[in-house]
C-alpha cells in the first residue's frame, strides 16, 4: 500500500476483524464447555423413564455422559433409553455447535466487511485535514504567501500542525519581504550614489570649466564614491554577519569599547557632544573583529544622530552593553523598523556623513550572530538607548 489511507485501513480494519475472531473464539469455547450438560439435563427431564425407580435414576443419570458401552452396573441392566438419551445429547450438541459456527462464520464476515468499510472512513476523515494542508501548500508561491491554511478543526495534532505551518508562513512572508525591501532599497542607494557622480560629471564638467569649478567637483565625486565604498562595505559586513560566526574566541568588550571611545574622541569633540565612557570587566564568545563593529555602528550612530551640546553614554556591564544618547525625538512605533537595513529615522538627503543606514541592522546582525539579544528604547526627551545582551558564559 503506497497510500497513508490504505496503510489505516488496513490497520483499523485488521484490529477490528482479530477482535471479532477472538469474540468469536471465544463463545464459542464457552457454548461448547457449557452445552453438554445443559442438553443433558434438559433432555433427561424430559424422557420418560419407567423401567427404574427414582433412586436407581439418580445413580444412572450420570452415566448419561459416558460413551455407549461403558454405562456402569446399576444393579440391574441399564434400559435401551439411557442410549437413546445418550444419542440424543450427542446429536443435540453437534447440532447446536455446527449452527454456532455456521451464524458466527456468516455475522464474522459481515462484521468484517463493515469493519474495513468504518476503517476506510475513519482513515479519510482522520487525514482530511492533511489533504486540505497539502493542497493549500502545493499553491503556495511568492505570489500569495500572505494565504493561510486557517484549519478549523477541533485541537489535536493536525490543528496544532496546521497552526505551525501557518507561523511559519508568517516568517517566511516577514523574511521575503525584508529580502524584497533590501534588494530595492540596496539598489536605490547605488543608484543615488551613481546618479551623483554622473551628474557631477557631464553637468558640471560641461563647457569648459574653470579649474575651481573642476576642483569642486573632483570633491564632489571623491564625496561620493566615499559614501557608494562605505556603502557596499557595509553590505558585505552586513552578509558576513548573517552567515554566523566561524570562530568563537573571548573577547573583552570593555577594551574593544574604550577603543572605539578613544578613536571617537575627535569626532565628537568636533560636533560638540560629550562623550562618556562606564566599563566594567566583560569577557564574551565571540569574533572580536565583528564586535568592534557593533560597539563602533552604536556609538558612532549615537554621535551622528545628536545635536551639539548633547551627550553620549557608552556602558559595559556585567550584562552586556548600552550605549545611550541625546538627539532628535524618535517616535516609539518606528524603534522596532530601525534595525531594518537602510530605516532611518528621516528621509535622508544626502548630507556629508548622514550614513547608508545600515548602523543598526549591522548591529542587530552581529548580536544575533554572538547569541546576544539587541533591544531599543526611544528616550523620552530625544536620542535612542540601545542595549545589546549577551549570554552568560
Amino acid at each position: 500500500m503506497t497510500s497513508e489511507r490504505g496503510r489505516l485501513t488496513a490497520l483499523y480494519g485488521g484490529l477490528l476483524v482479530l477482535a471479532g475472531v477472538l469474540l468469536v473464539g471465544l463463545v464459542y469455547l464457552l457454548v461448547r464447555d457449557t452445552l453438554h450438560s445443559s442438553i443433558s439435563t434438559a433432555v433427561t427431564t424430559t424422557v420418560p423413564f419407567t423401567d427404574l425407580r427414582s433412586a436407581d435414576w439418580q445413580k444412572a443419570a450420570p452415566a448419561l455422559r459416558a460413551e455407549p458401552g461403558q454405562l456402569p452396573h446399576l444393579g440391574q441392566a441399564v434400559p435401551a433409553q439411557y442410549a437413546a438419551t445418550r444419542r440424543i445429547s450427542n446429536a443435540a450438541e453437534d447440532a447446536a455447535l455446527e449452527s454456532l459456527l455456521a451464524v458466527s462464520g456468516v455475522a464474522l464476515g459481515l462484521f468484517s466487511a463493515a469493519s474495513i468499510a468504518l476503517a476506510w472512513w475513519m482513515a479519510g476523515r482522520v487525514l482530511r485535514p492533511v489533504g486540505v494542508i497539502t493542497a493549500r501548500a502545493r499553491r503556495l508561491s511568492g505570489e500569495n504567501l500572505h494565504e493561510r491554511l486557517a484549519l478549523k478543526a477541533p485541537p489535536g495534532e493536525l490543528k496544532e500542525l496546521a497552526d505551525t505551518f501557518d507561523g511559519m508562513l508568517d516568517r517566511i512572508e516577514q523574511l521575503v519581504s525584508a529580502q524584497q525591501r533590501f534588494a530595492a532599497n540596496a539598489a536605490h542607494e547605488l543608484r543615488t550614489s551613481l546618479s551623483v557622480q554622473r551628474a557631477a560629471a557631464e553637468i558640471g564638467l560641461a563647457d569648459g570649466p574653470s579649474p575651481e569649478k573642476v576642483a569642486r567637483i573632483r570633491e564632489k565625486l571623491i564625496e561620493t564614491a566615499g559614501e557608494s565604498e562605505q556603502l557596499i562595505e557595509g553590505l558585505l559586513l552586513l552578509a558576513v554577519s548573517d552567515q554566523g560566526l566561524q570562530r568563537r574566541e573571548p573577547a573583552a568588550l570593555d577594551t574593544i569599547a574604550d577603543t572605539v571611545a578613544t578613536g571617537l574622541a575627535q569626532d565628537a569633540l568636533r560636533r560638540d557632544i560629550t562623550l562618556e565612557t562606564s566599563v566594567r570587566p566583560l569577557t564574551v564568545r565571540g569574533d572580536t573583529v565583528l564586535l568592534g563593529h557593533l560597539v563602533h555602528n552604536l556609538a558612532a550612530n549615537a554621535v551622528r544622530h545628536n545635536h551639539p551640546g548633547g551627550r553620549v553614554r557608552v556602558r559595559v556591564s556585567s550584562e552586556g552593553l548600552e550605549v545611550s544618547n541625546t538627539g532628535p525625538v524618535v517616535p516609539p512605533e518606528t524603534v522596532p523598523r530601525l534595525f531594518e537595513p537602510f530605516r532611518r529615522v528621516r528621509e535622508r538627503h544626502h548630507a556629508p556623513g548622514e550614513g547608508a543606514g545600515l548602523g543598526l541592522s549591522i548591529v542587530a546582525s552581529i548580536a544575533r550572530a554572538h547569541g546576544a539579544r539587541t533591544t531599543a528604547v526611544a528616550n523620552p526627551g530625544g536620542g535612542l538607548t540601545v542595549r545589546v545582551t549577551f549570554p552568560r558564559t
